[in-house]
């Protein structure tokens, strides 16, 4: 069954500096003077796809997209899906109303400009639309956008919503939120949407988990990852929070055959192909429905 459900591949087209791990470590004004690996990484992701015919979205930087046009329309024509992942990689949560709207509109209008077509989506750098930040959704939908896959239903400590909705649901600015997939553990939800839990753990673990999504769940996995993640030579930050290096290197030499593995077992594509154009998708409403905690 988990082999013929179309699911969505994601790419968060960011450098290993942009990460909010590094944040308070790496100065935004340092940024032009590190070594890039974003272009050479992402080329190899667009290589691995190619080779397993799998068509993907790209959640893409403006700071990248401004740095490498030539990438950024290389993408495109190679058929997959562009959208925007904001311009400078600053959460929402740091962001004034009017700051916000310069941020992903520059962020727009830049893609936009390089690849000529419309954008349909975005994706809240570290997931940052939550309780205190829901007044995004307006911008967006003002700004056109369509779609949003900014929220992670699950406890962290950098992130996450767990009484949020888990599945697609339809908001009132007009705006659709596609979840990070998550699975049930008593009264908690467990992420198993990729990033550092798909690169942590064994892959036949992270496969068994998915294949239980789909057997309990009707709505397809929503999978995500960076370029840097494949990327085990990719310079180190010395001076980082053991807790972020941590995160951020562990098993970088793993990730690429994992993905392999992965676009081999189940079927992916774009998210505007996996969630905008099947107009029988399920989608939900109610946004007042706890289905989530912290408590296990």
């Amino acid at each position: 069954m988990s082999a013929k459900v179309k699911n969505a591949m994601t790419v968060d087209v960011e450098d290993y500096f942009h990460v909010s791990a590094f944040a308070k470590t790496i100065d935004k004004n340092d940024w032009k003077t590190l070594k890039p690996t974003v272009e050479y990484n992402t080329k190899k992701i667009l290589n691995l796809f190619a080779q397993h015919n799998v068509k993907a979205t790209f959640f893409i930087l403006g700071w990248v997209a401004r740095a490498y046009p030539d990438l950024i329309r290389t993408i495109h024509n190679s058929g997959h899906e562009i959208a925007s992942h904001g311009f400078e990689h600053t959460r929402i949560t740091e962001q004034t109303r009017d700051e916000y709207i310069f941020d992903v509109s520059r962020s727009i209008s830049t893609i936009e400009d390089i690849i000529g077509d419309k954008i349909l989506g975005y994706r809240a750098p570290s997931f940052s639309i939550n309780e205190t930040t829901v007044w995004a959704y307006q911008v967006l939908a003002e700004l056109g956008i369509k779609y949003s896959s900014s929220t992670y239903p699950i406890c962290h400590d950098l992130y996450g919503e767990p009484s949020w909705p888990r599945f697609p649901h339809s908001r009132k600015e007009g705006i659709l939120e596609i979840p990070i997939s998550t699975i049930k553990k008593g009264n908690k939800n467990v992420g198993i949407g990729g990033g550092g839990y798909f690169r942590l753990y064994p892959y036949f673990f992270s496969k068994n988990r998915i294949n239980s999504y789909h057997q309990h769940e009707t709505h397809p996995y929503n999978f995500y990852f960076h370029p840097w993640e494949i990327d085990p030579n990719q310079p180190r930050i010395s001076n980082a929070p053991l807790l972020s290096k941590i995160r951020h290197y562990t098993n970088l030499n793993r990730m690429e055959n994992k993905l392999r593995l992965l676009i081999q077992d189940f079927n992916f594509s774009t998210m505007k192909d996996v969630y905008l154009t099947n107009s029988t998708f399920p989608i939900y409403p109610k946004q007042d429905v706890i289905l989530g905690s912290c408590d296990g």
